[in-house]
């Protein structure tokens, strides 16, 4: 029992700092004899042991933050999880995710594992997601991270934060190639093509269209000498719609993506994205 007398304000400085219930924060201070920075780590242990509970649990809600830096180098995709939609539209969690991306920004940061280790405010965002856990109650984590870095990238957010895209342009950003990417990062969103163009595309992606294609032309009763052309016909059709260059442009179906994209720079085109939505 504490021999320490705890008081509302030490409450309240507890509960602003860790966002944790009163009880809870109450409850820290009690168990510590009044010591604020071995409350905090009570009340992280506590999530951490939330976190291990529900491990098993399945956290396909949350949402996505896609965000680039000022000078349009690099960006990054932050899908922070949670298991109830609840959770994902409250602001505090939107805004720990726009948190977490713009640290990701500053630091350039590469991989999940670095991440983790970044800080937000003096504090390791492992730990800040501890502190949520412990808040909610709900297993949180960065689920998904993605960075694309070149000598321009556009960032572009749907559906209401449950999709994040990033493209990857040969050119530096101006307001017309801006422009010209958050369009392509749209038609990314809506059209999920598998790769850039066909080079992207594996070859057992081509096989395995091509067997299909056989296989029904076979059933359809197609003489042999024609299978090998209707088979070559299938995957040039599946390239031409599932990869970006090739589809047709949303917002002007008379134009290709790759058109689109020399109306605003005669050598203006795509070199990679990222599309990263909720699991």
């Amino acid at each position: 029992m504490s021999t320490v007398t705890i008081t509302a304000a030490d409450v309240n400085k507890l509960r602003q700092e860790t966002g944790a219930g009163i009880m809870d924060c109450k409850k820290a201070l009690i168990e510590t004899n009044g010591d604020f920075e071995a409350a905090i780590d009570y009340l992280r242990k506590k999530g951490a042991k939330i976190a291990a509970n529900r491990s098993d649990r399945e956290a396909n809600e949350g949402v996505v933050v896609a965000l680039t830096t000022e000078d349009g180098k690099f960006g990054c995709a932050v899908n922070l999880s949670s298991e109830t939609d609840f959770v994902a539209k409250n602001d505090d969690f939107i805004n720990l995710a726009k948190s977490i991306a713009e640290v990701a920004l500053a630091g350039r940061i590469k991989t999940a594992e670095e991440l983790q280790n970044a800080t937000i405010d003096g504090v390791a965002v492992k730990d800040k997601l501890l502190d949520t856990v412990a808040k909610i109650g709900e297993k949180i984590e960065v689920k998904k991270y993605e960075v694309v870095e070149g000598e321009g990238v556009v960032a572009y957010i749907h559906m209401g934060y449950r999709m994040g895209v990033l493209v990857q342009l040969n050119k530096a950003l101006t307001e017309e190639i801006a422009t010209a990417g958050k369009d392509v990062a749209m038609q990314i969103a809506a059209m999920n093509p598998v790769a850039v163009d066909a080079s992207g595309v594996s070859d057992e992606m081509k096989d395995r269209e091509r067997a299909i294609a056989r296989e029904k032309a076979i059933a359809a009763g197609k003489p042999e000498n024609i299978l090998d052309k209707i088979a070559d016909g299938a995957v040039n059709t599946m390239l031409k719609e599932n990869t970006l260059l090739p589809q047709p442009f949303v917002k002007d179906g008379s134009k290709t993506v790759e058109q689109y994209l020399k109306t605003a720079d005669k050598d203006l085109t795509v070199v990679s994205f990222k599309r990263v939505t909720l699991s």
